[in-house]
């Protein structure tokens, strides 16, 4: 568990050093990447329902609607990352600190319930992609999705450089994917200009309108942004703050710009192969896969559509597990392994998944495409207004809080974006009430949950305002006596532990032991045999790594021992990870010193980190080198 205080995505924190790029684009170019990360929610298969429907109905029409929500998008994206940058906080630890325990609580599971929703959508557009391009069930394309669990750990294990150039490949092939689609299907410019004019042909628009800017700012993306911009490490005073903000504008300015052309080339495919031929009703995915290559006259045309499609959603997925740690850890200080964050998100997404195709068929993941969009919608405003209580207040931000005119644009945005998804969600709640067979459960438990977000949202509205005082966190309690009266003067190691695996490790181990030790300071070296017989008969075992083992480890007393030093030896047999602390918790050891290698996939996935099981389950203080 992460102490209070603890930093957003802790492991990858200030990892990449912008202040030692001297030239003006290596700088520049250090800061470029949360961005990327977060565009990807802007493409997501939950936005290909709407702009394929927007297209095919109404042609180029509602391209205006695109290019308004990418301006909102924008202005919320760089006010997240403004609060990441100046507070160093995320959108989640800032408001732990604002509001109540139980507001909290709420809000944190409404933004888990977002999180979820978006990695549903994201399972059935991979789920769609791969059942287009290879063949096979829906079914079978679902249960496929589990195996990005992998990819996600080995991207992390990576580090953050590596999980943004993934994504940037991705998000690379969805753009050509569709210059291609754009090519083959030689678009009127023209009317593709006159789109950008503001028009609403009808009532029906209307609602695919709403829902186009629905499924376009992502809540878990606020949460995101104002984490990732924190894997940079820049100066922290006046000018490198605004350096900071600067290029992450910069950022965020190209990266969903991009997003932008590939939701546009999606609306304008739609309405140049669909809506020209008079296909107003095509608004499933799969159809409009179908239809595209005798359209367009290209077997290409559908391969590349699919293509884009899984691509769109194994981006999202990674992205959306990020969201997930840092909501979790930023409102309960509850840290997860990766792994098993993303094996319960995936789970999660998936029974509502298999279940609709059970029951319902395959042609039914449309609605529920909708359904995930509608969930989304509700989440939103959660978000949304408390980011911009937060860089608008003056008190914490400084000189860097939004200043008025940018204060009002963002409101009005909020209002818009809340009211509209108000709407949305209203007319399908409508529509719900209108054909299901037994209402009385919609009224029981739909309008009640509705009421109570209702008056939720006006509470985090008006709270901030009402309670000017912020909730600091006490870090250290009773600092002065901590760090004063129980603290000894000097620190002396009597007994010092130092875990052996005869790598490049122990040199470093034993070097740092040695310098931290008194003279009569007594060195124990433990080493773990962990082969297969050992596993199984533990110390009967006499095999040739054993006895190897013992005399490498008799060599490293022998060594230390004629320098001078009071060295004893200990010899187990099993998992390290037992071993170790059985040994160490036995006898009174004042530090235990262990090497780290870095990571290791596989074994990773396999049998967890023996560092990171050891440090909890020993009582004795533990010191961490890395070679």
């Amino acid at each position: 568990m992460p102490k209070p205080g603890h930093h957003s995505l802790e492991e990858v924190h200030e990892s990449i050093n912008t202040t030692t790029k001297k030239s003006f684009w290596k700088r520049t170019l250090s800061f470029f990447g949360p961005a990327y990360l977060i565009s990807v929610g802007y493409m997501d298969p939950g936005n290909w329902a709407t702009d394929i429907a927007g297209g095919s109905q109404f042609g180029y029409s509602l391209l205006w609607v695109l290019l308004m929500s990418n301006i909102m998008a924008l202005l919320l994206q760089s006010l997240s990352a403004r609060l990441g940058i100046v507070r160093g906080k995320d959108l989640a630890q800032a408001s732990k600190e604002t509001y109540s325990r139980p507001v909290n609580f709420i809000l944190y599971l409404l933004a888990e319930v977002a999180i979820a929703a978006t990695d549903l959508a994201e399972v059935l557009g991979m789920a769609i992609g791969l059942q287009l391009l290879l063949d096979i069930p829906l079914i079978w394309g679902v249960c496929f999705t589990v195996l990005d669990t992998f990819l996600l750990l080995f991207l992390i294990n990576k580090g953050i450089r590596k999980m943004e150039a993934f994504i940037i490949a991705l998000i690379s092939i969805i753009g050509l994917s569709f210059l291609f689609e754009m090519f083959f299907a030689k678009p009127d410019m023209h009317e593709v200009a006159s789109g950008l004019i503001p028009s609403i042909p009808n009532s029906d628009a209307l609602y695919i309108a709403i829902g186009i800017i629905g499924a376009t700012v992502m809540p878990h993306n606020l949460y995101l942004h104002s984490s990732l911009v924190q894997t940079r490490k820049f100066n922290k005073n006046f000018k490198g703050i605004k350096q900071a903000l600067k290029y992450n504008f910069v950022d965020s300015a190209i990266a969903l710009n991009l997003a932008f052309f590939v939701n546009a080339a999606i609306l304008i495919l739609a309405a140049a192969t669909f809506y020209k031929n008079g296909m107003f009703g095509i608004a499933e995915i799969q159809d409009a896969h179908q239809l595209l290559s005798p359209l367009l006259g290209s077997k290409w045309a559908s391969i590349l559509f699919a293509l884009a499609l899984i691509a769109a959603g194994q981006s999202s997925t990674v992205t959306g597990t990020l969201a997930g740690q840092i909501v979790m850890e930023g409102y309960l200080n509850l840290r997860i392994e990766p792994w098993v964050r993303r094996v319960i998100t995936r789970i999660i997404a998936i029974i509502p998944a298999i279940l609709t195709i059970v029951i319902l068929g395959e042609g039914a993941t449309g609605k529920l495409l909708v359904l995930s969009q509608v969930v989304l919608s509700l989440q939103l405003g959660f978000a949304i207004i408390p980011l911009i209580h937060f860089v608008s207040n003056k008190k914490l931000m400084g000189d860097f809080s939004i200043k008025f005119p940018l204060k009002i644009c963002s409101w009005i945005i909020a209002l818009i974006i809340v009211s509209l998804n108000i709407k949305l969600v209203f007319e399908e709640v409508s529509g719900w009430l209108a054909s299901a067979e037994h209402p009385f459960y919609i009224w029981a438990v739909v309008l009640p949950l509705a009421i109570a977000a209702l008056l939720l949202l006006v509470y985090i509205i008006f709270s901030p305002n009402i309670h000017k005082k912020t909730r600091k966190e006490k870090h250290v309690p009773h600092i002065d006596k901590v760090l004063f009266n129980k603290l000894p003067s000097t620190l002396s190691y009597n007994k010092i532990a130092i875990a052996i695996d005869f790598s490049q490790a122990d040199k470093v181990g034993i070097d740092t032991a040695l310098k931290i030790g008194q003279k009569n300071t007594k060195y124990t070296l433990i080493h773990v045999v962990e082969t297969a017989g050992a596993l199984i008969y533990g110390q009967q075992i006499n095999d040739h790594e054993a006895s190897s083992d013992k005399k490498y480890l008799e060599s490293y007393q022998k060594i230390l021992t004629d320098m001078g030093y009071n060295v004893t030896i200990k010899l187990g047999f099993g998992r390290p990870k037992k071993v170790i602390p059985k040994f160490v918790n036995e006898e009174t050891y004042d530090l235990l010193i262990m090497g780290a290698h870095g990571h290791d996939f596989f074994k990773d996935i396999l049998f967890g980190t023996t560092v990171n099981t050891v440090r909890h389950r020993v009582k004795t203080p533990v010191l961490i080198v890395k070679q």
